[in-house]
């Protein structure tokens, strides 16, 4: 079959002002046939003439030659938009039995029925846009990060690191998504696994040569990476978040677990600097290589020798057969040197036992030492983890010292409220933030309560309440910061401001230029949902125009608009 360019402007029953989704310019078309065979579906009358040239889940996103995806949801069945993706040009729908009678008769194209649609549509998404691992994949070396925290870091540290070894990349994460130099918004952590096998195909027919990708719990439970193996899976860190998905810490282990598998990956790194990392190098059923960023700690890749450089660090990572990297990071606090290992452990791996042009891998002393000098050359020539991650302890203010981070749960607010102590006689730290609406509940007095024990002032606010009723979640987080502060005797002042831009306001009027200033919980956020509504609300924004309007000096934050 010859290839085909798809069409750009919305089909019928699509809102024309809805930019169309991302897909390769060149699309070869897929037989019916063959995605029936693929997904275990009985191939219905008149499917044998049906070709697909793009895939969604998405109604609004369907494109002309799509297969719609139709997959049973929380609320509502996918089926019951099926008509509108047939308007919009879907020349075929996949779904189960219930659907299939949500459809009906004469929705006017073949209509593929099997037991779990979700199940096959990674494989499914992979045989229309040519991604399949099986087949060849994407010619690309690509890298997956999963954990609780520093996930958004570490992955741009990977690409960082990949560009300054003269690598075309292409990143896909919870602030963005980056097919080379098009950055394109990013809504969740990690896209549905069609919108991952389309922005993969993208970029390599754009010929990039990897592509890093956060993998978030949700994903991997969801099967939105199934059928993408990913030549370093990375872990950073397992502390209490999203339980109320998972049920549990077990529950949560089990799904990050996924990730170091030959289903989804072709070997690992893995930061064994708590328990379930240890856990975890243990029970990988791929080759793993440990990472200790702990003084002492024991690995195949060890953290030594880190010095405070202004904000940021310098560090040594030791790694197998004497390999010594010299590295530095102009991001403040121990968990980026973590990151920046991480990130350096996982592409060290892969230029170590990736196969050379004749096919075979060569992990000798001669190719350790290549190794060694194209990284070092790297790192002193580029500064690779010294970058701006929006809203990752971004900096916005300089006295007093001013920064937005993404912390929202407790181990992340922890070190954050650690990091940015100064130590300096007098100085304070001040903290604004709060807790998601709709999620874990029993971390709420948690943080209240790490927030009392490790800031000297303590604005409790929103974050995104979603539906919510915000005053209660606040509540939750007071009670835990009172409870600490009086039990320790810590003498906190603790306040509650319903409204967040007015807390970042108060606490850069009670702010002296000695002091620092955590905005937390949100990060590169834009937008708060409240009640289904998503306000206009950027932390960093707020809080540039906060010390402007008390005659504070702002860093030249990058990305932040007002």
């Amino acid at each position: 079959m010859k290839e085909i360019h798809p069409v750009e402007q919305p089909g019928p029953g699509q809102n024309p002002n809805r930019t169309p989704p991302l897909r390769p310019a060149r699309q070869v078309p897929v037989a019916l046939e063959r995605i029936a065979s693929a997904a275990g579906a009985s191939l219905p009358a008149g499917g044998s003439s049906t070709w697909v040239t793009g895939a969604s889940l998405d109604s609004r996103s369907i494109l002309p030659g799509d297969l719609y995806l139709a997959l049973p949801g929380a609320h509502v069945h996918g089926a019951a938009f099926a008509r509108q993706a047939v308007a919009a040009g879907a020349v075929a729908v996949l779904t189960d039995d219930a659907g299939a009678r949500l459809v009906g008769d004469g929705c006017g194209v073949p209509v593929l029925v099997c037991a779990d649609p979700r199940a096959v549509t990674g494989a499914v998404a992979a045989l229309v846009y040519g991604t399949d691992p099986a087949g060849g994949g994407t010619g690309m070396a690509m890298f997956g990060i999963t954990g609780t925290n520093g996930k958004t870091t570490t992955t741009y540290f990977l690409n960082s690191l990949l560009r300054a070894l003269g690598k075309a990349t292409g990143l896909i994460g919870t602030i963005e998504i980056l097919a080379g130099d098009q950055p394109i918004p990013s809504k969740l952590t990690t896209p549905e696994s069609t919108d991952v096998h389309a922005l993969l195909a993208v970029m390599s027919e754009r010929g990039l040569d990897a592509a890093s990708m956060e993998v978030s719990s949700h994903a991997l439970a969801f099967g939105r990476v199934d059928s993408v193996v990913f030549d370093v899976a990375g872990f950073t860190n397992l502390t209490q978040d999203h339980l109320d998905l998972h049920g549990g810490m077990d529950g949560y282990f089990a799904a990050k677990a996924q990730l170091f598998t030959p289903e989804h990956a072709r070997r690992a790194v893995v930061t064994v600097d708590g328990p379930w990392g240890r856990k975890l190098a243990e029970t990988a059923t791929v080759p793993a290589a440990t990472l200790s960023t702990l003084p002492g700690g024991t690995a195949d890749w060890r953290v030594a020798g880190i010095e405070r450089i202004g904000v940021g660090s310098r560090f040594e990572l030791h790694g197998p057969g004497g390999v010594v990297l010299r590295v530095k990071t102009g991001l403040p606090g121990g968990f980026n040197v973590s990151n920046a290992a991480l990130a350096l452990a996982m592409v060290a791996e892969h230029l170590l036992t990736e196969k050379d042009d004749g096919g075979t891998r060569d992990s000798g002393g001669t190719r350790r030492a290549a190794v060694v000098r194209v990284l070092q050359a790297a790192l002193d020539a580029s500064d690779p983890f010294t970058l701006d991650v929006p809203g990752r302890m971004q900096l916005v203010g300089t006295a007093p010292v001013a920064v937005v981070d993404f912390a929202h749960n407790p181990d992340a607010l922890r070190l954050a409220l650690a990091a940015i102590r100064s130590g300096e006689p007098g100085s304070r730290v001040i903290v604004v933030f709060g807790a998601t609406g709709e999620r874990d509940v029993t971390k709420r007095p948690i943080m209240g309560a790490i927030a009392a024990e490790n800031a000297d002032v303590v604005i409790i606010t929103d974050d995104d309440p979603h539906d919510e009723e915000p005053a209660g979640i606040r509540a939750g987080v007071l009670a835990g910061a009172v409870e600490a502060n009086t039990r320790l005797g810590l003498g906190r002042t603790i306040e509650e401001h319903g409204e967040r831009a007015a807390a970042i306001r108060r606490a850069v009027e009670l702010a002296r230029p000695g002091d620092t200033i955590l905005v937390a919980g949100r990060g590169h956020e834009v937008h708060q949902e409240v009640k289904g509504v998503n306000v206009a609300l950027d932390d960093r924004v707020e809080l540039k125009q906060a010390l402007a309007r008390y005659g504070f000096p702002v860093a030249g934050a990058g990305r932040i608009e007002s």
